[in-house]
């Protein structure tokens, strides 16, 4: 009976014990850990850059001397505005979007705005501007056009700060020459983008007669 006794104690099995983690196990989760905080990081700064990206209309870093603003106000008015700006760089506008274009004659601010509220690029120039820098600018504007809708303005317009100024809804550029490449880079940075909120809205069937 004693004998029996001790071959059940022998036979009984061992609790089972817990795996020990090791040092190297612990610095190894701890690496792991690191690296998924790191690639969630960069993923969020992704899309973010993405989504500025796609919300400004470029991909590259603003134009050298480009001013930005904050323009919030987006009511349309049926009066003349008084614009913080000139020309004007985004504000209360009337309710018809100019049609984009080229124009010989001023067109009206409030209007324009309202082109610029939907991706449009206003190219302003003195109208004191040499014929031949007049004509480059021209050409410049006709050949950058975003689609059926254009989203391109080019104008004359009295009393500006310097000979051409291009402005998108929140931004503006001032240059002495149309060929100073900056313009360019200014139309491809902002023309049919989505710096004004309403991306994609029309730049054509409202008012104005464009020479081109």
């Amino acid at each position: 009976m004693a004998k029996h006794a001790r071959n059940s104690r022998r036979l009984s099995p061992r609790p089972a014990t817990k795996p020990q983690t090791t040092e190297r196990d612990r610095r190894f989760w701890l690496i792991v850990a690191g690296l998924a905080t790191v690639l969630s990081v960069v993923a969020v700064a992704t899309i973010f850059a993405v989504t500025g990206a796609f919300a400004t209309g470029g991909s590259g870093s603003l134009p050298p001397g480009t001013q930005s603003f904050a323009e919030t106000d987006h009511s349309h008015v049926t009066t003349t505005v008084t614009y913080d700006h000139v020309p004007p760089a985004g504000g209360a506008h009337n309710p018809t979007q100019l049609n984009c274009g080229v124009y010989a004659q001023p067109v009206q601010n409030e209007n324009a705005v309202h082109s610029l509220e939907h991706g449009a690029v206003w190219i302003t120039y003195l109208p004191t501007l040499s014929a031949d820098q007049v004509g480059a600018l021209q050409r410049l504007v006709t050949s950058s056009y975003v689609g059926t809708e254009r989203y391109l303005i080019l104008s004359p317009y009295v009393g500006l700060p310097s000979p051409i100024v291009a402005s998108a809804w929140g931004y503006q550029l001032r240059v002495d020459q149309a060929s100073d490449s900056r313009l360019s880079d200014f139309i491809h940075q902002f023309a049919g983008g989505g710096q004004g909120g309403e991306q994609g809205g029309p730049c054509t069937g409202g008012v104005g007669s464009p020479i081109e």
